[in-house]
């Protein structure tokens, strides 16, 4: 299995350029840095390491990327993460807002044998509990059309498809609110000048800010 070509750390270094890559389109030293909370001189090693493996390219002043091969063990993790995850709430009913950290320690150890039997159990889920896709074993990604809530304009509504952001905060914050996958939300007003976005969801209406907004992806009515 591929992912077991590189260490812990390295997987996790590959997830985190992945995700940048699909959020801003480059995954910068600096931004690497804050998101793993290591220095930036760690951050240089390790690059260093993951160029030398064929794993990724890097361009200075441009960003990291992924190769192929990096592409390939970076959906690995992403997958055992995402299985990890379901595994803790569907299981062994682990709240949504606490199994992202956890599923960053399971996911290392989760073999090709132990994954088969687990996907079996789960029912192949395709998304995670934050309504993330589920890599397949191939390295496929199925992304349902949805658009940011914070893009919806006043009576337009639809279902929520899935949460871009794991922070476990805003996770707890989100589900009193009943703003969870499958809800449906309608867009009631907008402020003007980046102002909060009114929505109303059971029945009940709330203000958001946009930053809240922009984590919420909707399948539209």
């Amino acid at each position: 299995m591929m992912s077991q070509e590189v260490s812990p750390t390295s997987e996790e270094y590959l997830e985190a350029i992945y995700k940048l890559n699909k959020k801003t389109g480059s995954a910068k030293t600096s931004n690497l840095a804050d998101q793993l909370q290591v220095s930036l001189g760690t951050i240089t090693n390790t690059i260093e390491n993951l160029e030398k493996q064929g794993l990724i390219t890097h361009e200075p002043y441009k960003g990291v990327k992924l190769t192929e091969k990096g592409r390939k063990v970076a959906l690995n993790v992403i997958r055992r993460h995402r299985l990890s995850e379901r595994l803790l709430t569907d299981i062994l009913h682990v709240d949504w807002s606490k199994v992202h950290n956890a599923a960053c320690k399971l996911e290392h150890d989760l073999t090709r044998d132990v994954i088969e039997p687990l996907e079996k159990i789960l029912g192949h889920p395709k998304t995670c509990p934050h309504g993330n896709p589920i890599p397949t074993e191939s390295g496929r990604v199925v992304e349902e059309k949805s658009e940011f809530l914070a893009n919806l304009n006043p009576k337009q509504s639809g279902v929520i498809i899935k949460i871009t952001e794991e922070n476990p905060d805003v996770l707890r914050y989100l589900a009193t609110l009943g703003l969870l996958p499958g809800a449906s939300v309608e867009v009631e007003e907008k402020a003007p000048f980046n102002g909060p976005i009114i929505v109303k969801v059971m029945g009940a209406s709330y203000a958001l800010g946009r930053n809240i907004a922009s984590i919420i992806r909707i399948r539209k009515s």
